[in-house]
C-alpha cells in the first residue's frame, strides 16, 4: 500500500523538489499521497501543483493535498519529513549579526555556536508540539528531521516524546562523493565507519575496495604538490559550492583538497579524517575563525551572510520554477536518503545510511541516550547503529563539551530558563571565547531580539 508522507515546512523550495525527484525515482514510492503543510499559506498551493506536475511527467500516480493546519496534515500520517526555519531569515539574522558585534564570526550559525544555540531555542518548541500531535494522530509514523541544529532537536524529540526520530543530514554522503574522487573509486565502493554528532561526524576508518582508504588518503595528501593536478573523474556539482581554483577547464584533486583545509589538518594531526563540510567544522574549533585566521578565509571557509542565504532562496525558486515548467524530471538522485530510508523501511530491506539516533553504544564517548551521528541500518525493525567506535583522546573531549552544551540547550528549550541558556553558552566551543560578562550581554541581547519566536521564554 502507497504511504502517506506529510511535509511540514512544505513550502520550503530547497526541500520540496529534492524530495519530489528521489520519490519519483523510487518506484515504491509511486502512488504515494504527499501532503504539504505550512504556516505560510503562499507556497502551499504551488508545491501541491509541482507534485502534480511530477505525477504526470513520469505517469506515477501521485496525489497531492495542502494546508496550513497541521493536525489535519499529520492524521494518518506513515512518514513526516520536517524542514522549518522558525522565524526565517529574519529571526537568523539576529543569530549572526549580534554575536558579530562582540566579535564572534560563526560561518554558519545553525548548529553550534550562540546562533546555533539560539536557533534550537525556537526550533525545538515547534518540533515537539509536532511530536505530540503525531502521537496523537499517527504514533507509529516516522518523523524524518532535515531541521538544524539536528542534534538538540532530535535528542529533544526522543528525550521527550514516543516517535521514531531520524535526523538525516547529507555531509558523510558529500564527504564519501569526495573520497571517491580523490581515491579514484567508485562511491559504492566507500565504506566508512563514522562516529560523532551533526556537522562534527569522523571516520575513524575507511574501506576503499578492501584496501585502506585513510591510508591512501594520507599518501595523497603526502604528495599533493605531485598529484594535485590529476583530473577528477568528473566535475564537482556546482551546487555543492566548491570554487575552482586550478587552471584548465578540467576539475582536479587539487581543487578538492584546497576546499578541505580543515578537516585535512585535523586529519593530519589526529588520525581521523572529520566528514562534514569545512564551514561547519570550524565553529567546533574556533581557533579557525579567528582574526588570525582572517575569519577562516586562510582555510580556504568564507562566512555565510544573511544576503548569501537570500541569493541561494533566489536561486531555489528560480530551480523550482523551472522544474514546474519542464518536461523531465531528472533521473539523477538528490544526495538526500528520505526516499530510500522509506524504502528500506517498508520493504524490510536492510539499507545503511548516515543516522542521527540516540546513543546505544556506537559513539563510546558520549553517554548513551544522546543523539549521535553514525553509520546505521534501517529496516522493518526501524533505525539502528552498526559501529561501536572510541575515537582518539583529544577528539572525544571535543566531543563530550559539543554533547554537554547540546544537553544543556535541549534543558533551555524545554524549560524556558535564560539561566540554562547561559550555561549552554559557556559550554559551547565559540560562544564561550569571549569575555564572561560579555556573554552575558550578549546572551541577553539575542534573547531580547527574538523573544517574538520564544515563547517559553515569556
Amino acid at each position: 500500500m502507497a504511504p502517506r508522507i506529510t511535509i511540514i515546512g512544505g513550502g520550503s523550495y530547497q526541500w520540496v523538489p529534492k524530495l519530489l525527484v528521489d520519490i519519483a525515482n523510487t518506484p515504491l514510492l509511486h502512488g504515494a499521497e504527499i501532503v504539504i503543510e505550512d504556516i505560510d499559506p503562499a507556497p502551499v498551493p504551488r508545491m501541491v501543483e509541482l507534485v502534480k506536475h511530477v505525477a504526470e511527467v513520469r505517469g506515477i500516480g501521485l496525489t497531492a493535498t495542502g494546508t496550513t493546519n497541521q493536525r489535519e496534515a499529520l492524521e494518518g500520517a506513515d512518514y513526516v519529513v520536517v524542514s522549518i526555519s522558525t522565524g526565517g531569515f529574519e529571526a537568523m539574522r539576529h543569530d549572526i549579526e549580534i554575536p558579530e558585534r562582540y566579535d564572534i564570526r560563526q560561518s554558519v550559525g545553525d548548529s553550534v555556536g550562540p546562533g546555533g544555540i539560539v536557533r534550537a531555542l525556537r526550533n525545538i518548541p515547534v518540533f515537539l508540539d509536532i511530536a505530540r500531535d503525531m502521537e496523537e494522530l499517527c504514533p507509529d509514523a516516522w518523523l524524518l528531521n532535515l531541521t538544524n541544529p539536528m542534534t538538540s532537536i532530535c535528542r529533544a524529540v526522543t528525550r521527550e516524546s514516543s516517535i521514531t526520530t531520524i535526523g538525516l543530514c547529507h555531509e558523510v554522503t558529500i564527504a564519501q562523493f569526495t573520497l571517491s574522487l580523490l581515491l579514484d573509486a567508485s562511491f559504492m565502493d566507500i565504506t566508512p565507519t563514522v562516529a560523532g554528532v551533526n556537522h562534527l561526524p569522523f571516520i575513524s576508518t575507511l574501506d576503499v575496495a578492501g584496501e585502506d582508504g585513510l591510508e591512501k588518503l594520507r599518501d595523497l595528501v603526502a604528495h599533493a604538490d605531485e598529484r594535485g593536478s590529476e583530473p577528477l573523474a568528473m566535475a564537482f556539482p556546482e551546487g555543492l559550492g566548491h570554487e575552482k581554483v586550478s587552471e584548465g577547464g578540467e576539475w582536479t584533486k587539487g581543487d578538492l583538497l584546497h576546499q578541505n583545509q580543515v578537516k585535512l589538518e585535523l586529519f593530519r594531526r589526529f588520525g581521523v579524517l572529520p566528514a562534514a563540510g569545512d564551514r561547519h567544522l570550524v565553529e567546533f574549533f574556533p581557533n579557525f575563525l579567528t582574526e588570525a585566521a582572517q575569519w577562516g578565509e586562510r582555510w580556504g571557509v568564507s562566512l555565510t551572510s544573511i544576503a548569501d542565504r537570500e541569493w541561494w532562496q533566489g536561486r531555489h525558486i528560480a530551480d523550482f520554477e523551472e522544474m514546474l515548467t519542464s518536461s523531465e524530471v531528472s533521473n539523477m538522485p538528490s544526495g538526500e536518503m528520505v526516499a530510500a530510508i522509506i524504502q528500506c523501511h517498508m520493504l524490510g530491506m536492510p539499507g545503511w545510511f548516515p543516522l542521527n539516533i540516540p546513543n546505544q553504544g556506537q559513539v563510546a564517548d558520549l553517554p548513551p541516550d544522546v543523539v549521535v551521528e553514525s553509520m546505521g541500518v534501517v529496516d522493518a525493525d526501524g533505525p539502528r547503529g552498526r559501529d561501536e567506535v572510541a575515537l582518539p583522546p583529544a577528539m572525544a573531549a571535543e566531543l563530550r563539551q559539543v554533547s554537554a552544551a547540546q544537553e544543556l540547550t535541549v534543558e533551555a528549550a524545554i524549560s524556558g530558563r535564560r539561566d540554562a541558556v547561559f550555561e549552554a553558552m559557556m559550554t559551547d566551543p565559540l560562544a564561550s571565547r569571549i569575555d564572561y560578562d560579555a556573554l552575558g550581554r550578549m546572551t541577553d541581547e539575542m534573547l531580547t531580539a527574538t523573544k517574538p519566536w520564544l515563547p517559553q521564554f515569556a
